[in-house]
């Protein structure tokens, strides 16, 4: 594709608009499609057709109208995100904030605004910062992280398993995550239903967003502030301690990043590998059958339905070239992970098993890869597995395309996935889930007593009665064989 002389940020006039009865009459200035508002409705195939008419780079309008590039080549993603020396995450250097029209009240300003992260740093300071977060990863034990889902899995599913109905995105895919994060992070007594609802909210771009994170930044400033005073073994503890020497402002920041980033791209992987074993006849057959694994199976969702769809933002530090066009010093671009993941220079074929093929886009890549992508996948993994083993039979209510969605610049998520199944009995939360569970053997209690018996008065003479029936012999309980011994090691029991 040629090279265009210019990208119409910054330097076009922003006021032209498309006369009435235009083709392109309804677009933004400079006749540029918006990622916002009606026509972002359906962002796939608004991508699609960006990429019809301009290629693997294309320049479009965020909220407010600012411009900015989006890319959509699984190559030229790649290349964004592995040339920290063409591109940068700080968004200081970015055109629209420097002249205020991405400002502290622009709707998606907890994306913009520059805060002291790793995310958001170069160079040393970016190996501090990125340094001191992975250090304290690294402490995190699987198996500890194993029993937290397995944990919060059957307390989730407790709540509603004796009523045979539940919708899987409101009362365990957006739970779930932030259960089992607020354990790792040592605050669990902070997770609620608000938390929950204040960081699906901040990530939505809405015009409650800037509150939802202030709410969501106190609750990780007061967190800091009492571990600093009272350390103990959790990921928080560790991060202040590592030698890097984070300022407090730097922990609640960097536990904010893990917080969002995790708690978000999991929440929307739960649910959508949830629907699509629910609603694939072949898909849940392969697992039924063997042919796959849930982590197989979670590895299939990243490719065809992202749990972030595109983020922002990477900055240009200086003038240069990708896709075919020229991108100038501080223009804007977004990494599109969506359609990165199906652009057809890379998958041709959409309905192909990725099966095993870890190239996607889901957790970006370069210098700022995912640090907790890990845990994302883990719970993803071990809380899929475990759902399907308490409701065996659950089934989708309803039909698939009455499914509804929920969409945004930076996802795609289900607003509800109702289902319903058999109605279970509770479970012992510290038990690993299990179909049929056996009951806990309750130790044998003898009753003594040191006081006196007294002499038992004179009885009357006995009734006629019949023999006495046979005792009945209890079954031994069943032991575990090695291999069942074997997974509740492996689960955390």
């Amino acid at each position: 594709m040629t090279s265009e002389s210019h990208f119409p940020a910054g330097t076009d006039d922003r006021t032209l608009t498309p006369p009435p009865g235009c083709p392109a009459h309804g677009l933004g200035p400079g006749g540029l499609h918006r990622l916002y508002g009606p026509e972002a409705d359906d962002l796939g195939d608004l991508y699609e057709k960006l990429r019809q008419e301009h290629g693997a780079v294309a320049p479009v309008l965020l909220h407010n109208d600012v411009p900015i590039w989006v890319v959509l080549g699984h190559a030229e993603n790649l290349h964004l995100v592995s040339s920290p020396t063409h591109f940068s995450r700080d968004s200081r250097l970015w055109k629209a904030v420097q002249d205020g029209t991405a400002g502290a009240d622009h709707p998606l300003a907890p994306h913009i605004a520059w805060q002291p992260i790793c995310s958001h740093a170069e160079g040393d300071e970016h190996l501090r910062l990125r340094g001191a977060v992975m250090g304290a990863m690294s402490t995190i034990n699987h198996r500890t992280i194993r029993r937290h889902i397995n944990r919060a899995t059957q307390l989730l599913v407790n709540r509603f398993c004796e009523k045979g109905r539940a919708d899987l995105v409101s009362q365990f895919a957006e739970h779930l995550p932030m259960a089992v994060l607020c354990e790792i992070l040592g605050m669990p007594d902070e997770y609620d239903d608000r938390l929950v609802q204040a960081t699906r909210d901040l990530l939505r771009g809405t015009e409650t967003a800037i509150a939802s994170n202030e709410y969501v930044m106190n609750i990780l400033i007061r967190h800091t502030a009492r571990r600093r005073a009272e350390i103990s073994g959790d990921f928080t503890s560790v991060l202040i301690n590592h030698p890097a020497q984070l300022t407090d402002d730097e922990v609640s920041q960097h536990l904010r990043l893990v917080l969002l980033a995790a708690y978000e791209a999991t929440a929307n992987l739960l649910a959508n590998v949830l629907r699509v074993v629910l609603t694939d006849p072949r898909f849940r057959a392969q697992l039924n059958g063997g042919q796959m694994t849930v982590p197989q199976a979670v590895e299939q969702s990243l490719w065809d339905e992202p749990p972030f769809s595109a983020v922002l933002g990477y900055f240009a530090k200086q003038d240069t070239e990708l896709g075919g066009r020229e991108i100038r010093r501080g223009d804007g671009l977004i990494l599109g992970i969506a359609p990165g993941n199906i652009d057809p220079k890379v998958r041709p074929d959409l309905k192909a098993n990725m099966m095993g093929n870890r190239a996607h886009l889901a957790f970006g890549g370069g210098p700022h890869e995912c640090p907790g992508q890990d845990i994302g996948r883990a719970i993803a993994d071990v809380g899929v597995e475990a759902l399907l083993i308490r409701l065996p039979d659950v089934e989708l209510e309803g039909d698939e395309d009455e499914l509804r969605w929920r969409s945004s610049m930076s996802s795609r998520h289900l607003v509800e996935l109702p289902v319903y199944f058999a109605p279970q009995a509770p479970q012992d939360v510290e038990d690993v889930p299990s179909i049929n569970p056996v009951p806990r053997q309750r130790p044998s209690l003898e009753v003594t007593t040191d006081e006196p018996t007294a002499a038992p008065a004179p009885a009357p003479a006995p009734a006629p009665v019949a023999p006495p029936a046979p005792p009945v012999t209890p079954e031994p309980v069943r032991r575990l064989g090695a291999w069942q011994r074997f997974l509740r090691w492996w689960r955390g029991y």
